[in-house]
Parts: structure tokens; C-alpha cells; sequence
């Protein structure tokens, strides 16, 4: 028997359905068996795992109070370290305008630690070397690219010739340069911060566009009084305006006039915070007042940017640890109890109204929420290891109220259906219309959520992020699980006897829904009905049309007519 076309498509968006489910469970077991950094179990958030919490108390140097900008930088760096370290769902906020009180979801390792608890490091060294290539590969006889080899601990690590300032090239030593070629600037296991200031550095322009060695460090960030954003007023192009102290000046000045006369990129200069270069301009001119000017393609906005962290990326602020404890999550725990309960009553609730209303259709709702709940499973755990993604209680009732959205889809589509089979269409070609006008409501109705989720996830604060994220991801994922498993679903099941032929508990059941029409200028016949029945047939009636009302009083007329002539015969 030659298959039907929307049952092969049927198969095919199953079929496609199914090894999804296998990538993503595939990709879970590889974080989970080789790289051994994912889990089978989505990581939690602070509020219900529990987690560390560190107190670190400012501390300036003639004992004032430190002010709320500079707290707030303060904050806004320390929260870029946490995230660069790839944990996710930490809070950082002030106390008491002294104290910074961070919060790690989990145990916080060492090396999370000394970042946290680093003060905040602005340092201008001199480049001795850059290269583009910021993979730490090379391009193979066969065209691929291939890491380069780990150095070898033989290579010589000393300079031959002393150098004598800091952009001698007599810095790099083979084995510099052997790291410097293995260097990958996408690795998070590089921590260019905590290399010794009077020792060469191998890092990376913040974007990671750049790989460069740079000297040692010869001015730090303290020497910087001031800088700001400005238009320069020859070209009307935004420039950084930077402004240092006696010290700064001196050094300075030595350093222009050694950088100046050289060749790209050893006439460059770069400024690095937390070991990262922010910018590296190359030296235009002999500089003597302390007065340098950043110019290049900025705008406004990234002019002010970095104006801001020169100024703010050397903290007048040293920080000492107050305090470093487990916090308990006893409280999340029970919310999260309260949370699992309460969807579980909630989907128990949407089975219960969907086999009640929908007979066997209510199956059909059942198993779609089954497949929606592996798929938000699987892409939180594999969230959790790629995003540092951490399931909050706010993320857990986004979760639950999707329940609701995903019920909502059912209904409008199975409607649909229903409404086509009171149009007096067969049930298969009721699931194919009725699913051609369904979809278009229920695209819609996803993308205003989605909207709202987006807006949601960029405005609102960082404790209803979760919520918002949760809910964009399962709407997203509720509308893959519409395409390529309800309507398949539907597909088939329609084709067996059960289904096909309208079975009283199937919830297609044409008699029960009130169908009139049968087909071209065809209607079934009055019958006497009550009840349920009834009310749906006063509804299939008044469904039709104008045409189809004018048709079926026609045949009424015309059987009365006829019944009326066979009765005067007699």
C-alpha cells in the first residue's frame, strides 16, 4: 500500500525530533564522560544550592570613606571576573558603603577566589610582540589547523644579553616564544593577571582580536590622576584624554622617547587591566608634559568606556577579606519542595482537564509535555556546562508557568480541529486544515512571549533573569515540540480505526461535536437530541454560512414539499 505524503512528513519530523533528543544527549554525555565538566543533574543557583560568600572591606589610603563611584566600579569589575571565570547566577553588591559582599552558587575554587579577592591591577607595558593568530595553532600541510606543541622544558628560559628596558627584544627567549606561539586566547585556563609585574606578559587584547608579549611593567595604573572622553577639535574624532601624576609624568616622558623613534609594534604601548589589554596605541610623538592622548575609532560610547577604566581600573581602594563562608540554602530548598510540588499539581491539573475534555486526544497533550521536559532538561544540564547556567527559583517558575503556555497551544489547535469537523470535513483533512490555521495563532502568540522574555531578560534585575530565560527557552522549545511531534502525532493516530473513524472516546467523535455538513449541498438529517449534543449542534449551525443556511433551508423545503405531494396521491 502506497504511503500517504503527510504520513511519510509525519515520519520524517519525528524521525528528525528523535535524533535531536540524541544530539543533545550526546553532547551531554561528552561533558559529562570525556571532558568530565557537565553533569546529568542541572547545577542550581545561589538561593538553592547554597553557595560562598566572601566580605571584602575596602580600604583607601589616607582611611576615608571611599566613594559610591568608586564602590560601584569596584563592583562592576569584580562581577567581570566572576563571569570571565565562566560561574554564573553570583551576586555582587556593597554594604554599608565600605563592603563588597560576594555570593558564589557552590564551593568557590582557588582560583575563583584569587580573583575575586585580587585588587584590581591597571598596568602600561611596553609591546615587544603581536601576532593576529590568537588560536595558539597552525595552519598543517592538509590546510587544517593544528595546535602547536606544549614548549618543551629544555628550551632556554633566560635571556642571553640582560635586557635594558623593557621593550628589549632580548626578553623573548625560545621558550617565551615557544609559549607565546601555544597561547590560545579563547582558553579560560590562562590567568595573565597573576604573572609577576617584572616579568614579560603574554596575553590578549580584551576582544581577542590580538595576541601580544609585553614588557614589564613600568607605570601602574595609580599614576593616573584623571581621564576622560573629548572630541578632538581638529578632526572632530572622540579621543582619551589621560592625565599623570609626577611620578607618571617622569616615567612617562623616558618612555616616549624610547618608544617613539621605533619600528610597529615596539613603538606601541599597552594598558592592561587584570591582564587583559585594554588598549595599545602606538607612541606618536615625544610626550614630556604627562599629558597623553588615545586616539582611534571611538565613539562616544567607547571612548567614555575606557576613559573609565583607566581611571577606575587602578582602584584607590585595596580590599581585605572580612569574612568567607558557606551560606545555607535551607530556605531555597523548601522553596524549591513548594515549587516541584506545585507544578506537579499543575501538570496533574492540565491531564486530568485534558482527558476529561479531549478523551483520548488528552494523551496526546500528556506525551507532548514528556518530550518538552526531556528536551528542558537536557538543554539545561548542557547549559549549565557551555554557559555556566544555574537553575534559580525564579527559573523554576518560569518553568511552571509554561505548563500553562504549552496547554494553551493544545487547545487552540485541537479547537481548530474540531472546528473543521463540525464544518462536515473528514477527520484527517480536519487535522491538516485545522492545523494550517492553528499554526499561524500559535507563531504569534510564541513570538510575543519570546518578545516579552528578551525584554524581560535585558531590563529586569539579575534575580529575574532566570525567569525570564527559562521562559524564552521552553517557549522556543515548546514550538519545535508543535512541529515535529504533536501534529506528526496527529498525523498518524487520525489513519487508525480508533481515531479515523470518529470513535465517541477518540475526542473526534463528528456526532458528538455537531457536524451538520456532509459534503457538497449534503446535510444530515434533523434528529431529536438534548443535552451536550445539542448545545454543540446549536453552535455547528451557527457556524454556517449564508449559503449553507440558504441551501439547507432549500432542502428542508423541497423534502417537505415532497412528502406533502406523496401524501394527496393517497
Amino acid at each position: 500500500m502506497a504511503t500517504s505524503s503527510p504520513v511519510r512528513h509525519a515520519w520524517r519530523a519525528l524521525i528528525g525530533l528523535l535524533a535531536i533528543v540524541a544530539v543533545l544527549a550526546g553532547v551531554n554525555a561528552l561533558g559529562v564522560y570525556v571532558f568530565q565538566k557537565s553533569s546529568w543533574v542541572p547545577e542550581l543557583a545561589l538561593d538553592l544550592q547554597g553557595g560562598t560568600q566572601i566580605i571584602l572591606a575596602a580600604q583607601t589610603p589616607d582611611g576615608a570613606s571611599p566613594s559610591s563611584e568608586q564602590m560601584n566600579q569596584a563592583v562592576t569589575i569584580i562581577r567581570q571576573r566572576i563571569d570571565a571565570s565562566g560561574v554564573g547566577e553570583a551576586s555582587v553588591t556593597t554594604e554599608g558603603g565600605r563592603n563588597i559582599v560576594v555570593q558564589i552558587p557552590g564551593e568557590a575554587d582557588e582560583q575563583t577566589r584569587q580573583r575575586i579577592e585580587a585588587s584590581a591591577q591597571l598596568q602600561l607595558r611596553a609591546v615587544l610582540f603581536s601576532s593576529q593568530e590568537v588560536s595558539g595553532a597552525q595552519i598543517g600541510a592538509d590546510g587544517s589547523p593544528t595546535p602547536y606543541p606544549t614548549p618543551d622544558p629544555s628550551l632556554q628560559s633566560t635571556p642571553t644579553i640582560s635586557p635594558t628596558d623593557g621593550s628589549d627584544p632580548n626578553w623573548i627567549t625560545p621558550e617565551l616564544y615557544a609559549r607565546f606561539q601555544a597561547y590560545n586566547c579563547s582558553d579560560p585556563n590562562n590567568t595573565p593577571a597573576t604573572q609577576p609585574a617584572d616579568q614579560p606578559l603574554i596575553t590578549c587584547e580584551a576582544d581577542g582580536s590580538v595576541k601580544y608579549i609585553l614588557g614589564p611593567v613600568e607605570i601602574d595604573g595609580s599614576s593616573i590622576t584623571d581621564a576622560s572622553a573629548g572630541l578632538n577639535s581638529q578632526n572632530n574624532q572622540w579621543v582619551i584624554n589621560i592625565v599623570f601624576d609626577a611620578k607618571g609624568t617622569a616615567a612617562f616622558t623616558e618612555i616616549s622617547q624610547r618608544l617613539y623613534p621605533l619600528q610597529a609594534p615596539r613603538n606601541q604601548f599597552a594598558f592592561v587591566l587584570d591582564g587583559s589589554v585594554l588598549s595599545a596605541p602606538s607612541m606618536n610623538a615625544i610626550i614630556t608634559d604627562g599629558k597623553p592622548q588615545i586616539s582611534g575609532s571611538f565613539t562616544q560610547e567607547s571612548s567614555k568606556t575606557l576613559a573609565d577604566q583607566l581611571k577606575y581600573g587602578a582602584l584607590p581602594l585595596s580590599f581585605s577579606v572580612q569574612s568567607s563562608d558557606t551560606i545555607s540554602a535551607t530556605l531555597g530548598s523548601q522553596q524549591l519542595q513548594i515549587g516541584l510540588i506545585t507544578g506537579l499539581i499543575g501538570l496533574a491539573l492540565v491531564a486530568i482537564y485534558s482527558l476529561a475534555v479531549y478523551r483520548a486526544l488528552g494523551s496526546v497533550i500528556i506525551a507532548s509535555l514528556g518530550v518538552m521536559g526531556v528536551l528542558t532538561y537536557l538543554m539545561l544540564c548542557i547549559l549549565a556546562w557551555r554557559m555556566g547556567f544555574r537553575l534559580s527559583l525564579a527559573g523554576v517558575a518560569g518553568l511552571i508557568v509554561t505548563i500553562g503556555f504549552t496547554a494553551d497551544s493544545f487547545i487552540v489547535y485541537f479547537e481548530r480541529i474540531r472546528d473543521e469537523l463540525r464544518d462536515g470535513k473528514s477527520i484527517t483533512a480536519a487535522v491538516e486544515d485545522g492545523w494550517g490555521r492553528a499554526k499561524r495563532t500559535i507563531y504569534i502568540s510564541k513570538s510575543i512571549n519570546v518578545l516579552a522574555a528578551v525584554v524581560l531578560y535585558i531590563l529586569a534585575d539579575a534575580t529575574v533573569k532566570g525567569f525570564a530565560f527559562t521562559l524564552g527557552l521552553t517557549t522556543a522549545i515548546d514550538v519545535l515540540i508543535f512541529i515535529l511531534f504533536t501534529h506528526p502525532v496527529m498525523q498518524l493516530l487520525v489513519r487508525t480505526r480508533f481515531f479515523g473513524s470518529g470513535h465517541k472516546l477518540s475526542g473526534l467523535d463528528p456526532e458528538a461535536l455537531g457536524a451538520v455538513y456532509r459534503g457538497r449541498a449534503q446535510f444530515r438529517a434533523p434528529q431529536a437530541v438534548s443535552g451536550r449534543v445539542a448545545k454543540s449542534r446549536g453552535e455547528a449551525d451557527r457556524r454556517q454560512t449564508i449559503a449553507e443556511r440558504k441551501k439547507a433551508a432549500e432542502a428542508a423545503a423541497s423534502s417537505t414539499g415532497t412528502t406533502g405531494s406523496k401524501g394527496g396521491d393517497d
